[in-house]
């Protein structure tokens, strides 16, 4: 077999799964009986002056179509970590459901709590060893956050499909409407954000988000769907109510009738 050649003009750029499809040698194939599987989108996770704030949209997609409206995204993986998922809704879930076994029974053998880094760590295997999947179509790429007991913090974790495992800062975001929800994340963020104002900012983001992309779907008072919210402290993680964060959405919106003259 010949290498391909492309003149000095024609760089194939640094992309090699898109310079096999070029050339006609793609390692992606459509599985037998096509099928498109559902994708859940979008999640985001920021830190607070007591911990981490995880938030995810409700909305699940098939194609073009809605294939779930009620999707959880957000799960608490141990006491005091949580995981978002987004990508591929059926191999995301199943993740969780490992990694949360998986973090039980190292406390049970050990006698002692995981590290936070370590249970990054062991995320980031898991979603390594989903790679073959990953180039079917079938990507998992979550959002990890929780409380570290021993520095006395919030943290959170960014991920890519490969497994490779980001420590950022202030705020972290995936999905498919994950460059609009991180940018309002950005204006909004500060240091010395408390709890609640950490909630209204990832329901704006949601919000914006679901604004902007198909995918992700935002608050529905109709039908009484919210996003699913939780909040990691020293106490542990807490999802917040749907009573809560309807008084959040009800003012949101309003705040939104009013930016926007009610266009």
């Amino acid at each position: 077999m010949s290498m391909p050649t492309f003149d000095p003009g024609d760089d194939p750029g640094p992309d090699f799964v898109k310079l096999l499809d070029r050339t006609g040698r793609s390692i992606v194939r459509e599985l037998p009986g096509q099928f498109d599987a559902g994708h859940a989108t979008t999640v985001l996770a920021l830190r607070t002056i007591d911990g981490v704030v995880l938030a995810g949209d409700r909305r699940a997609t098939s194609g073009h179509l809605i294939s779930h409206r009620t999707i959880e995204k957000v799960f608490e993986a141990d006491r005091f970590s949580g995981v978002a998922i987004a990508g591929a809704a059926g191999p995301a879930i199943e993740m969780v459901k490992i990694f949360q076994v998986q973090l039980e029974h190292y406390e049970k053998v050990e006698g002692k709590e995981l590290s936070l880094d370590g249970k990054a760590n062991q995320l980031s295997g898991m979603i390594r060893s989903n790679l073959p999947a990953a180039m079917q179509g079938l990507a998992v790429v979550p959002v990890f956050a929780g409380y570290d007991r021993r520095r006395e913090l919030g943290r959170l974790y960014q991920f890519d499909i490969t497994g490779g495992r980001y420590e950022e800062r202030d705020y972290a975001s995936t999905g498919s409407g994950s460059l609009h929800a991180s940018t309002v994340l950005k204006l909004g963020f500060s240091d010395a954000m408390d709890t609640g104002a950490a909630i209204d900012l990832a329901l704006s983001a949601l919000w914006h988000a679901a604004d902007e992309d198909s995918a992700t779907g935002g608050p529905d008072p109709i039908r009484g769907i919210y996003p699913v919210v939780a909040n990691i402290t020293e106490d542990g993680f807490a999802r917040i109510d749907d009573a809560d964060l309807a008084v959040r959405v009800t003012a949101l919106t309003a705040n939104l009738s009013t930016q926007y003259g009610g266009v």
